[in-house]
């Protein structure tokens, strides 16, 4: 069984932007501006506001946070990256996708650090490296208020799957 129309272009589009990479991230030795790039990509492909990016050590502990969207003085306010609470725990714990439309009235939708931009969807997929969850990347606020598709999710499943790579290869 083939994947549909919209899920085999989401995936062509999703690796034409990933061969990219290179131009954006030359130095592919440099681990901080290729994960940096790819949470770019993230925010990018999906038309979304913001995106994040954690890198966590075998015992959920963050040790790399990447965000793409906010204006230095937002990252600045920032006191310290998400820690894995609400919908982010959810999906670090149990390894599964989220997708909220409506981050605000959603039973999980707490855990962001303080001055944290006000959210309204997000679409959120684990990184999975060698059998364990060893990260996320999440994407918020779609173009136009749009609630995130099945295309965003296999975009982002596979920009996740890149991360493993590039995580395993340099980080482990």
């Amino acid at each position: 069984m083939s994947a549909a129309p919209g899920i085999r272009d989401a995936e062509y589009e999703t690796l034409v932007a990933l061969s990219r990479l290179p131009r954006v991230a030359p130095d592919r030795k440099n681990l901080l501006d290729v994960l940096q790039a790819t949470c770019d990509l993230a925010r990018e492909i999906t038309e979304a506001r913001y995106a994040a990016m954690a890198i966590t050590d075998d015992h959920d502990r963050t040790e790399g946070f990447f965000v793409s969207g906010l204006s230095e003085e937002e990252l600045k306010g920032l006191k310290t990256p998400p820690q894995g609470h609400g919908p982010l725990g959810d999906l670090r714990y149990d390894g599964r996708v989220i997708r909220i439309d409506d981050v605000k009235n959603h039973p999980t939708g707490f855990g962001f650090p303080p001055r944290h931009p006000e959210m309204q969807t997000m679409l959120g997929v684990p990184i999975w490296v060698d059998g364990q969850v060893r990260g996320s990347i999440y994407v918020t606020d779609k173009r136009g208020s749009e609630p995130f598709e099945d295309g965003d999710e296999t975009r982002m499943l596979l920009l996740a799957r890149h991360v493993a790579a590039v995580v395993k290869e340099h980080w482990a």
